[in-house]
């Protein structure tokens, strides 16, 4: 119930790649394995491409939104959403460089704590969620201002409730739903964060200029305006609201469960750390980094691909949902089938990763210190269902990590020899908690 993903992988070794079990009322199929998996996500996109009616995720989003929305609703809001991201600066220079400016503001408070041990956790999470608010709200926040404090605080601790072993037990007994336990809170915080759109809403609405869209949230309600009166219409408060959220959690927590992995195993290996900030000196010296550095830089390049295989942020990925009825790998899987896609088996297979149980920077390495693209990296998922964010992500990773290795040694707090590598409970796996020293470098 803690870690399924770990019962998952002892199982495929007895069944094969292809296995169904039981939990509670529902039949689930668990694909483990890169072969499977790629083939299952991308070779068969449409068949595998619908997601999985979880319970406690349809109480919460009632179909609508983006990363939990079907059929047609999910079609719709994702053009729109990849559109509108994009008019805002994704993948381009200007959303990169809020991420430049962000980093800056990272980094001064970081040198704040003068070397003394701190937790990165909270300030992490307040960066790298500006990047997301700055395009939703077209604003962003100091660290410690009331609001930016609470949408985190209930956003991770849905994120983490939401894997939780009495919700799990909930999704798969939702006839039960009466019993206290983390789904009535996970409810709670979800109306905490719906409570606060809802005021937000109301205040773009009364500055709404249709020849003028300042945030992703207004671009939406100038969508909305000339269709609210039609019943087809995929443009209402519901969607935006699942929207703005899933962007919100999903743009905030795996990012930096990420970024705080890095760091972690930064001071795991002190002369991995070292490696890195040679090529940093050597490549940016004092310059600012950006994406244009990325492929100048294939040792921290291959750094940061290999945080995202060994820290595996989520680790039963994302659940499908089998949209026709579908023969794979000689088994009838019909529609409507609950489908794991078992990510972990994918990060740590052998055939495609030598020594997958080791941090090893030489996964993303040839023999000459070329950087070596791994499609085995799923981190962001595949297929239909590919996280929109990936882009975004992706620039927040090499510019975050890269400003504060290049401003700072990181190191264990005095006393501490013991480097916990243990991942969290919950949908996602970020490092439990953890402090570090960062010391100015000369």
């Amino acid at each position: 119930m803690k870690r399924p993903q770990k019962t998952f992988i002892e199982l495929s070794k007895k069944y094969g790649s292809v296995f169904s079990i039981q939990l509670g009322v529902k039949k689930m199929v668990v694909l483990s394995g890169y072969e499977t998996v790629k083939d299952a996500l991308v070779h068969h996109a449409l068949e595998f491409g619908e997601r999985a009616h979880v319970p406690i995720l349809e109480d919460i989003n009632k179909g609508f939104g983006l990363s939990f929305a079907h059929g047609e609703n999910w079609k719709a809001m994702r053009r729109f959403t990849i559109s509108t991201l994009r008019d805002f600066g994704m993948g381009k220079r200007t959303i990169e460089e809020k991420i430049m400016e962000e980093s800056e503001f990272l980094v001064k408070h970081v040198k704040s704590h003068g070397g003394k041990p701190f937790d990165i956790t909270e300030i992490m999470n307040a960066a790298v969620a500006n990047i997301i608010i700055s395009i939703v709200l077209g604003q962003r926040f100091d660290y410690d201002h009331p609001t930016l404090l609470m949408l985190i605080k209930l956003a991770t601790e849905n994120v983490r409730l939401i894997g939780s072993p009495t919700v799990n037990l909930y999704n798969f007994f939702p006839a039960f739903k009466f019993l206290p336990g983390n789904h009535k809170t996970v409810h709670q915080n979800t109306e905490d964060i719906h409570s606060f759109l809802r005021k937000t809403f109301l205040e773009s609405r009364q500055e709404l200029n249709s020849d003028e869209r300042r945030n992703f949230i207004e671009a939406f309600l100038i969508k909305e305006e000339p269709e609210k009166t039609s019943p087809n219409s995929y443009f209402h408060d519901g969607n935006l609201m699942c929207i703005v959220t899933s962007l919100f959690m999903a743009g905030t927590d795996t990012a930096a469960a990420t970024l705080r992995w890095g760091y972690l195993l930064m001071m795991k290996y002190p002369v991995i750390q070292r490696k890195v900030q040679e090529e940093i000196d050597r490549v940016l010296g004092s310059e600012h980094s950006n994406t244009g550095h990325r492929k100048r830089m294939p040792y921290t390049d291959a750094i940061i691909h290999e945080v995202q295989r060994f820290g595996n942020i989520v680790p039963l990925g994302v659940p499908r949902e089998t949209t026709v009825d579908v023969n794979f790998k000689g088994y009838f899987i019909p529609k409507g089938t609950h489908i794991i896609p078992l990510l972990e088996s994918v990060l740590y297979d052998r055939t495609q990763f030598a020594k997958p149980e080791e941090f090893n920077p030489q996964h993303f390495l040839d023999s000459d210190g070329r950087f070596l693209k791994n499609d085995a990296l799923m981190s962001f998922g595949a297929g239909r269902r590919m996280c929109i964010v990936k882009t975004l992500a992706t620039t927040e990773l090499f510019v975050f990590f890269t400003s504060l290795l290049q401003k700072f040694i990181l190191r264990l707090p005095p006393g501490v020899t013991h480097i916990d590598l243990t991942p969290a409970i919950g949908f996602t796996t970020p490092p439990l908690p953890f402090e570090l020293c960062a010391l100015p470098r000369s």
